[in-house]
């Protein structure tokens, strides 16, 4: 009986030795749980029997039990090492046979699988090409092809405007002296224009009145007008002579006092020399005034840039063949001769025209308008100085560009342009994009032209407190954007879709065309400096895998070469309500029994699973000087029990040798 108990005591301190043994030998293995052996006594008893006089039959294995602590974390180099802190265990498949494991030391094979040392796919949750995370388990694999381009369809634009700014264009009206009386040609050596008043009311609702003089010249009526605040004037005058006959051979003809032709014999003075005549004069004598000659007509037109009269004499040769016409651009034509058959006698005036610019809401009325200097009403016309134009930057207060892409990947300037306005609260923005209009064609143009891109005006409204009116201001939607290369050229990727041929917002994918939307309800219009808060887009071009993420969510990011970055899936964690039930299957893994229940699977962080540490491993957590004081009374149990076989021994020896 003693042999047998203390038999039993060296097999219990030959598997303890084991047991430690295995754990030190396993001190560096990464996600290795240390064992531990548990032991039990054994009595043997009858049916009658008590343990006040039973002695025992020595020691029994219980359990190896595992210790499911958790180990140090180290951390690597590898991105795709992967460390659970907290509970549960990765699981990876080997051919459909899933095993679960706390080491966490992965790569890539061939095909982007994740796998561990021993070639077994890692397992988790894989996500879509949007980012959607799947619900079903699966083989995570990371895919390096390249990632596809995405055109822009959407651009966002935080911007404040300078409430303070002025606006950039000069506003007003223009009108002319397009009276009964002005430009018509006069038989005498004046213009025949009456006195006429002119009021002009200015914007503060004072008046200014100018009293024009009899027969004054456009140029002086003119120069009167200039003087007065905001309102600006310039004249001119053009004639026109024909019929122009030099039969006597002494003929003279002057322009407002200046011989511009002497006959030298009969037909010597033509319209063409006399053309020649006053451009030899137009720098002296006859300042500012031009002729040109029409070889056709026979005709020659005479200009003053300054608006001055142009008035015309011809000498009395008392021959009824020397003739000159003169003709204003109203009006009938005064004929002359030398022997002033007609009446007219030798001398006709053509008076000029004023052409007057008035600023923004300053208006015009005349007391003798119609029949005068003016028509009846007066035809006013508004302009604009200094409209938007992208080559000057005097015609706009701001600009600001961003980057788009087209459906191929290529990259594009897109630049906004804002105008403040004379509006109170009122801006416009223009879109160009790669220095091009983008606006819908004009189908009212002549071909081609009623193909080409139009430049559009957004207004932007603002309220009082200077945020945008959404509701009153332009809906900034490009609609007839064709993408093209360096050389102007269609670069073969989705054109423009118009609001004529059906087009809709917000543009949904499948993408058919090249149309995007400027969201502008961020912006403001406050009383400081422009500035760009943000600026964004949502297109990208093509892009190659760099790095991958793990997130302690155990969220798998891509990132790429352009500066995108993508889902791939998510790893999947287990737990068991009972871990000392798992069985060891060797490679650092386990695989659960009926003792272990079934798995729990879930995300990491939740639930009662612990979180992803990426770049790291979990150690052994074999504490190796715990390990080595083990091994000491392991190594006393065992030759304890040797001694009590030696005892035992010498006992029976001595019983054998009664005699």
């Amino acid at each position: 009986m003693t042999f047998n108990t203390a038999v039993s005591g060296l097999n219990a301190a030959d598997t303890d030795l084991s047991v430690i043994g295995n754990n030190i030998a396993n001190a560096s293995t990464t996600g290795f749980k240390q064992s531990r052996a548990e032991f039990a006594d054994i009595y043997a008893l009858s049916a009658l029997g008590s343990g006040q006089n039973t002695a025992g039959s020595g020691v029994a294995l219980s359990a190896i039990s595992q210790q499911f602590t958790q180990g140090n974390i180290a951390f690597t180099n590898n991105s795709l090492d992967m460390a659970v802190n907290g509970n549960g265990f990765f699981l990876v498949s080997d051919d459909g046979a899933v095993e679960y494991t706390r080491a966490g030391i992965f790569g890539l094979d061939q095909s982007g699988y994740i796998v561990n040392t021993q070639n077994k796919r890692l397992q988790g949750f894989q996500a879509n090409a949007s980012g959607a995370i799947s619900g079903n388990i699966s083989d995570l694999q990371i895919t390096t092809n390249n990632l596809a381009p995405r055109q822009t369809i959407d651009v966002e634009a935080l911007l404040n405007l300078d409430a303070s700014e002025t606006e950039p264009a000069i506003r007003g009206t223009t009108a002319q002296t397009l009276g009964g009386a002005v430009g018509v040609a006069q038989a005498a050596t004046t213009n025949g224009y009456p006195v006429e008043t002119l009021t002009f009311t200015l914007a503060d609702a004072s008046t200014r009145v100018v009293t024009t003089v009899a027969n004054a010249s456009a140029e002086t009526t003119a120069s009167t007008v200039n003087a007065l605040p905001g309102i600006s004037a310039t004249a001119t005058s053009t004639a026109t002579m024909s019929n122009i006959g030099d039969v006597s051979g002494n003929m003279i003809v002057t322009l407002n006092g200046v011989t511009v032709a002497t006959s030298s014999g009969a037909g010597s003075i033509t319209p063409q020399s006399i053309a020649i005549a006053i451009n030899n004069l137009t720098n002296t004598t006859l300042r500012g005034i031009s002729a040109t000659f029409d070889n056709t007509a026979g005709t020659v037109t005479v200009t003053s840039n300054f608006g001055e009269d142009l008035s015309f004499t011809l000498n009395n040769t008392a021959n009824v063949n020397d003739t000159l016409s003169v003709t204003g651009p109203n009006g009938a034509a005064i004929a002359m001769d030398g022997n002033n058959t007609g009446g007219n006698g030798f001398a006709a005036a053509v008076g000029g025209t004023v052409s007057i610019t008035m600023d923004e809401n300053i208006t015009l009325t005349s007391t003798g308008a119609g029949t005068g200097l003016f028509a009846n009403p007066i035809l006013s016309s508004p302009f604009v100085n200094n409209s938007f134009d992208p080559t000057n930057q005097d015609t706009y207060n701001h600009a600001t560009s961003i980057n788009i892409f087209d459906s191929l990947g290529n990259s594009h300037i897109m630049t906004m342009y804002f105008v403040k306005e004379s509006n109170p609260n009122t801006w416009t923005t223009y879109v160009q994009i790669d220095g091009q209009d983008v606006g819908d064609p004009n189908p009212a143009l002549a071909p081609p032209l009623d193909q080409a891109p139009t430049r559009t005006a957004y207004t932007l409204e603002f309220r009082e407190d200077g945020t945008i009116d959404t509701s009153t201001s332009d809906p900034v939607r490009i609609t007839y954007w064709n993408p093209v290369d360096a050389n102007g050229d269609a670069n073969g990727a989705l054109t423009g879709f118009t609001l004529a041929q059906g087009a809709t917002f917000p543009v949904t994918e499948p993408f058919t065309s090249s149309n995007f939307e400027v969201d502008l309800s961020g912006m403001t219009q406050f009383g400081s400096a422009f500035s760009v808060n943000d600026l964004s887009q949502d297109g990208f071009t093509t892009g190659r895998l760099t790095d991958v993420d793990i997130s302690p969510e155990g969220f798998i990011f891509a990132r790429y070469t352009n500066g995108q970055s993508r889902t791939l899936g998510q790893i999947a964690l287990s737990n068991f309500r009972n871990q000392q039930g798992l069985q060891s299957v060797g490679g650092t893994a386990w695989v659960e029994t009926f003792n272990s229940g079934n798995p729990v699977i879930g995300n990491p962080g939740s639930a009662s699973l612990g979180v992803i540490q990426a770049g790291a491993v979990e150690e052994s957590n074999v504490e190796l000087s715990g390990e080595l004081v083990n091994l000491i009374e392991a190594q006393r149990n065992f030759q304890a029990n040797a001694r009590t076989i030696q005892t035992a021994d010498a006992i029976t020896q001595s019983i054998i040798n009664i005699r």
